[in-house]
């Protein structure tokens, strides 16, 4: 049989290809939209010759300057229910279908469990990487198993859940396993019965504000949209990657420390130590709407970083980098990028 052929261009802008907007290009860029055209693209001269980098729906990166080698996109679509049960669903997305339009074609089947996660921007295949998360669920609650193509060799592999490592915001493929597996499949158990998550404070008061007492799992969903469009900036609107900093974990013996310093400090048990909302901290540091040049921090919320217009990825970094160093100066804690940085600065 012969190997599929994947398009291949060069001098690709990705300007349109990341959610803040900045101006870079990949010397040459594929998106391939099958798993064999993927492995034949990696047996290629050209991806043995040239650095890697996989791009998804592009809300979690940031780009330097120039990729001086080959991006590829996974383009993969489709999306079945593998197995029913009497108790849930084993439903299989392929990467390149877009995130929020997963959760919003599930939920229409009746697959239930993913609503809080509605309007995360980014796409399948990168959702297990970073372990998306928000209002109090995670993909690794409803997580199965994967499909990835090792790039070295050009093999599947399927990993498991215990084999993908989930942690808060993280995963195998953001450590040692970085870079060596591009995912094509993600597969979720996803409930018959709906179990609605609706402890934050946010989704309650949303829910009370629309007279609902008994929430479907649709009506969670709607209710995290709409949440999530009053405090978030569309990146259709302004250039942003969403929240920017994880919310650093520090011991709990620190965290009564800030608190008798700072008795409103916002934080939250994770396992036995505590987890403080990186956004309060930026915002009591004074950076809420601030600007530096073309990039500033959201008027709306503290943890978001946005591109006013003509950013590049110098002055999201410097900022980035300001308000770490202030915030390390102020309350004695580091704050961690969650998006990639690639490419060579200009």
């Amino acid at each position: 049989m012969a190997a599929e052929t994947v398009q291949i261009h060069e001098h690709h802008p990705l300007d349109g290809l990341n959610t803040f907007g900045l101006p870079a290009s990949a010397r040459f860029f594929a998106a391939p939209d099958s798993e064999a055209g993927l492995q034949s693209l990696l047996a290629s001269e050209m991806a043995r010759d040239f650095p890697l980098m996989i791009l998804g729906g592009g809300s979690n990166v940031i780009l330097a300057g120039d990729f001086p080698g080959l991006v590829i996109q996974p383009a993969m679509k489709g999306i079945r229910c593998l197995e029913a049960t009497a108790q849930d669903y084993l439903v299989e997305a392929a990467a390149g279908e877009v995130w929020h339009d997963f959760v919003q074609y599930a939920l229409a089947q009746g697959w239930y469990g993913l609503e809080n996660l509605s309007l995360i921007p980014g796409s399948v295949g990168a959702s297990p990487i970073q372990n998306i998360g928000a209002y109090g669920v995670e993909i690794t609650d409803f997580f199965d198993s994967l499909t990835a193509v090792e790039v070295a060799s050009g093999k599947q592999r399927e990993f498991t859940h215990a084999e993908c490592r989930f942690a808060y915001r993280d995963s195998v493929f953001k450590q040692e396993l970085a870079d060596r597996y591009i995912i094509t499949r993600v597969r979720f158990r996803l409930q018959r019965m709906p179990a609605v998550k609706i402890a934050y404070g946010d989704i309650q008061k949303e829910l009370s504000e629309r007279g609902i007492e008994n929430p479907s799992p649709q009506q969670v969903a709607d209710a995290v949209i709409a949440i999530r469009q009053r405090k978030l900036p569309s990146p259709a609107d302004i250039g942003n990657a969403g929240s920017f900093f994880k919310n650093p974990v520090v011991s709990l013996e620190k965290c009564r420390q800030l608190q008798q310093q700072y008795p409103a400090l916002v934080a939250y048990p994770q396992g036995a130590d505590m987890k403080l909302a990186a956004g309060w901290l930026i915002d009591q540091a004074g950076w809420k709407g601030r600007r530096m040049g073309p990039v500033g921090s959201y008027e709306k919320q503290a943890l978001v970083l946005v591109n006013h217009g003509g950013a590049t990825g110098h002055d999201v970094l410097a900022l980035a980098q300001a308000i770490q160093a202030d915030v390390l100066q102020r309350f004695g804690v580091e704050l961690e990028m969650e998006p990639r940085v690639y490419g060579v600065a200009n």
